[in-house]
């Protein structure tokens, strides 16, 4: 099983308007690298806020909205509604990459990350200007 990494939306939205990223469709391209991820909308849920139970096992843990539609969640912007319980969660996208790592070195040479991670971590780290 290939590696998911969870995108936050507004994440999206910055490397989006810097040009760091290029999104087609359901496939996310990190640009100078050329990793491609294939993407699903899906939140991440950070807690429940009423206080109950959390019967579904929601919390930490980054859904899809198809999964949560199964459930008969209602989402909107940061808060999802299920049945009694209420969260707060990040909007964004689950993505897996399109190949292996290796694959993905054989594709695109002469790129400058040694692994996924690496390749992750620097565009977090890259800043708006």
């Amino acid at each position: 099983m290939r590696n998911r990494v969870f995108f936050p939306q507004a994440a999206l939205d910055e490397w989006l308007a810097d040009d760091r990223v290029d999104l087609k469709n359901d496939e996310l391209s990190i640009k100078g690298e050329g990793r491609r991820f294939r993407i699903i909308e899906a939140v991440r849920v950070l807690r429940e806020v009423t206080g109950s139970d959390d019967p579904h096992e929601l919390l930490g843990r980054v859904k899809s909205y198809a999964f949560l539609n199964e459930l008969g969640a209602e989402l909107m912007e940061s808060s999802m509604i299920i049945g009694e319980n209420a969260y707060d969660v990040i909007p964004g996208f689950v993505g897996a990459p399109t190949a292996t790592f290796e694959e993905h070195r054989k594709q695109a040479p002469g790129g400058t990350t040694a692994n996924d991670e690496a390749l992750l971590l620097g565009l977090i780290a890259q800043k708006s200007a």
